[in-house]
């Protein structure tokens, strides 16, 4: 069973083993608007937690999506640069961004599981 966490970045993360794929939540879809581009690493690019790796556009605004954990990109979602409109119709599904493989598992210890996500995106309102 894969392990979920949570940025306070609005992103997740899927963990299953030492990879991670990694996407935005409902709540940052919600908060972007309508996905219109989605700019992903190329496999092989290697990130330190923190790193901008993807940029996503939508017609409200442009972000920066960051790298949650420490790792090496092994798959981007292809799908999403032909179609950034995944993201507005299944962000924590089929429209993930990036898989990771960590170099740092330790680094998901300061993430939130969903209990604490709920919390936090409560009072974000």
């Amino acid at each position: 069973m894969a392990e979920i966490k949570y940025t306070d970045d609005h992103e997740y993360l899927r963990v299953d083993g030492d990879v991670a794929t990694i996407g935005i939540t409902k709540y940052a879809q919600e908060q972007l608007g309508d996905v219109v581009f989605v700019e992903l690493p190329e496999a092989g690019k290697a990130f330190a937690k923190g790193d901008e790796a993807a940029v996503v556009e939508s017609v409200k605004a442009a972000a920066e999506i960051y790298a949650p954990v420490s790792g090496e990109v092994v798959e981007a979602n292809d799908a999403l640069e032909g179609n950034p409109g995944l993201v507005n119709e299944d962000p924590e599904g089929g429209a993930w961004f990036i898989k990771l493989k960590l170099s740092d598992k330790s680094e998901l210890d300061g993430l939130m599981d969903a209990e604490a996500y709920a919390k936090f995106v409560a009072e974000q309102g």
